[in-house]
C-alpha cells in the first residue's frame, strides 16, 4: 500500500480500514475516528434535510402541480407510498363508549328525533300534532 492512497478490496472495490502507524497502539484512535464520521453524517444529514426544506418552501407545490400535470400515474404513485399499508377503520365507535357517553349520545338522539316522531305520530301513520312535511 503506498502512502496517500487508500487500498480497496479486489472483490468489492470498498476502501479497506488504514493500518495503524508504526508506533501507535493497535485500536488507538479508532472510537474517535468512529465518533468524527458519525458528527459528520449527523452534520450533512442535517444539512441536507435544511437544502430540502428550504426547496420544499420554495418550489414543492409548483413541482407538485407540474407532476400532476406531466405525469398524473407518477403523482398517484407517490401519494400511495405515502399512505399507511394497514388501516384500521373503526366505524361503529359504541363498543367503545363509556355508559355516561352512551347515555349522552341517546339524550342527543331523542332531542333530535323528538320533533319527526311529534308530526308523524307515535306509530308513523301521520296523525301526530303537526302537519306532515311535504317532501320535494
Amino acid at each position: 500500500m503506498s502512502i496517500g492512497k487508500p487500498a480497496k478490496d479486489p472483490k468489492t472495490g470498498r476502501f479497506l480500514p488504514r493500518e495503524p502507524r508504526v508506533g501507535t497502539p493497535i485500536g488507538a484512535g479508532a472510537p474517535a475516528r468512529m465518533r468524527a464520521r458519525k458528527a459528520v453524517r449527523s452534520k450533512l444529514g442535517e444539512l441536507f434535510l435544511d437544502d430540502m426544506l428550504c426547496a420544499w418552501e420554495s418550489r414543492g407545490a409548483a413541482a407538485i402541480h407540474a407532476l400532476i400535470e406531466k405525469s398524473p400515474h407518477d403523482f398517484l404513485k407517490a401519494v400511495a407510498s405515502l399512505m399507511p399499508k394497514d388501516v384500521t377503520v373503526n366505524v361503529n365507535q359504541i363498543g367503545e363508549m363509556t355508559d355516561e357517553q352512551l347515555l349522552e349520545r341517546i339524550r342527543k338522539l331523542d332531542a333530535k328525533i323528538k320533533p319527526f316522531l311529534a308530526a308523524q305520530g307515535a306509530d308513523g301513520a301521520g296523525d301526530g300534532d303537526r302537519a306532515a312535511a311535504e317532501h320535494e
